[in-house]
């Protein structure tokens, strides 16, 4: 178990994975995480690249109603710019303790 914890993929020292065509980005211990959905993709050589990209910001408290924990959405073309805008929301809601 310890060997596939330290295999996952981080971005900017948050873990980053991929579940079909989810993405979820942040630990799961903390009080928020970040849900990105792609939502359309364009093929580029061989491979498909996500073109649109919805991007929630997540409370993790399984005692909140699904539909509450939602707090904030966006739509972003390409992985960049959602990894982008959910790193800045999620050190936002982190460093302010909302959600506690």
């Amino acid at each position: 178990m310890a060997d596939k914890a330290e295999k996952l993929f981080t971005y900017k020292g948050k873990p980053l994975v991929r579940s079909g065509n989810t993405l979820y980005y942040g630990d799961l211990n903390d009080p928020y995480v970040v849900m990105m959905t792609i939502t359309d993709s364009k093929p580029f050589e061989d491979l498909n690249m996500a073109s649109k990209i919805t991007v929630q910001l997540m409370l993790t408290d399984p005692e909140v109603r699904a539909k509450d924990r939602f707090q904030k959405r966006s739509e972003k073309d390409g992985l960049w710019a959602a990894l982008d805008i959910g790193d800045i929301w999620l050190r936002r809601a982190l460093s302010e303790g909302r959600g506690k």
